[in-house]
């Protein structure tokens, strides 16, 4: 975030760049700073003359070579903006002539996404010399809830732990999928709003109730008859609940509470630091941690494994997704 402000302060205050090269897993930022060049770099006026689009898949690096090398018309700078700049990976690195030497007058941006440059090749050096290489690593999922807490809280707005973590075991880690729902929600809600669980449900259709945040817990304080009820609903809406999503949670807790289980200091602030945890969290893995020992986490861990090859096709002939989930969860909780 910090290096993210820095280039956005940077262009604000006339310190730009003759090269932007945008690249790395994480497609939300790379997006966010093209197009905060794309809208502030030149005034309207100019921009009619002096601003282009292309796409990787249409254009050679010969023609994005000849289109920056153009002088802008009356106008100090022109943009020429490359999306999806990864389609040309295999040609990318015969740019190093250009960005050895690149025109002042342009401001070149290359959107280069899931993938990044060779830091041992010339381009890379270049770049790094005469333009800026910004790359966009994904966040783990344990950092997502922070990462919407910051962008509403610029927003104005707060979120309760629990609707943060929902969105997060819905959308999972894809920023751009999340930022689109925090949007409706800043749409709908008035400014001062703290976002609760019923506001997800009511805004963004994510059941508050019946979820893999909510079968987690149940699972933790070995609730059976919630945990049971939450599984039937998976049953019943498998498209909205896949089981590798499930599975793949519930073998993230219960990795979490093998660790919990080594800890010495169980204090709430260690335990989160330790399980990369918010701390409004670490009474789950306590309960779940007096419900589970360690010897049967580690057992549950091969359970899950065992499912998870199940929900692949593998062992598992006429064994329905709901059908691998109940009896996963008789084996773990008996």
């Amino acid at each position: 975030m910090n290096e993210i402000n820095q280039i956005v302060s940077d262009i604000k205050s006339g310190t730009i760049k003759p090269v932007y090269f945008l690249m790395g897993e994480e497609p939300y930022y790379i997006d966010k700073i093209s197009d905060f060049i794309e809208e502030n770099v030149l005034d309207e006026a100019e921009k009619g003359f002096n601003q282009a689009v292309m796409y990787g898949r249409d254009v050679s690096i010969e023609e994005i070579v000849a289109s920056a090398k153009r002088f802008p018309m009356m106008a100090e700078k022109q943009v020429l903006i490359v999306k999806e700049a990864q389609d040309l990976s295999r040609t990318i690195e015969k740019l190093t002539t250009y960005v050895e030497n690149p025109q002042p007058s342009t401001v070149l941006v290359l959107n280069y996404k899931y993938k990044k440059l060779d830091k041992r090749k010339k381009l890379y050096k270049a770049v790094s010399k005469n333009g800026l290489i910004f790359e966009s690593k994904p966040l783990y999922e344990n950092q997502v809830g922070d990462w919407i807490r910051r962008v509403l809280g610029g927003k104005k707005y707060q979120v309760e732990p629990k609707a943060a973590q929902m969105l997060v075991e819905f959308l999972g880690t894809d920023l751009s999928k999340i930022s689109n729902e925090l949007d409706k929600l800043i749409t709908i809600l008035p400014q001062g709003t703290i976002i609760t669980p019923e506001h997800i449900e009511e805004n963004i259709g994510i059941s508050k109730d019946f979820n893999n945040f909510e079968l987690r817990k149940a699972v933790g304080e070995r609730d059976i008859l919630k945990a049971n009820r939450i599984i039937t609903y998976f049953a019943q809406n498998p498209k909205s609940n896949p089981l590798v999503m499930t599975i793949s949670l519930l073998n993230s807790f219960f990795t979490q509470l093998l660790i919990y289980h080594g800890l010495k200091n169980k204090s709430r602030d260690h335990v989160a630091k330790a399980l990369g945890i918010r701390p409004f969290f670490v009474t789950d893995y306590t309960t779940a941690g007096r419900n589970y020992p360690m010897r049967k986490v580690a057992q549950i861990i091969a359970m899950l494994r065992e499912a998870d090859v199940k929900s692949k096709g593998v062992g598992a002939t006429n064994q329905t997704q709901g059908d691998i989930l109940k009896e996963l969860l008789f084996k773990m909780m008996h």
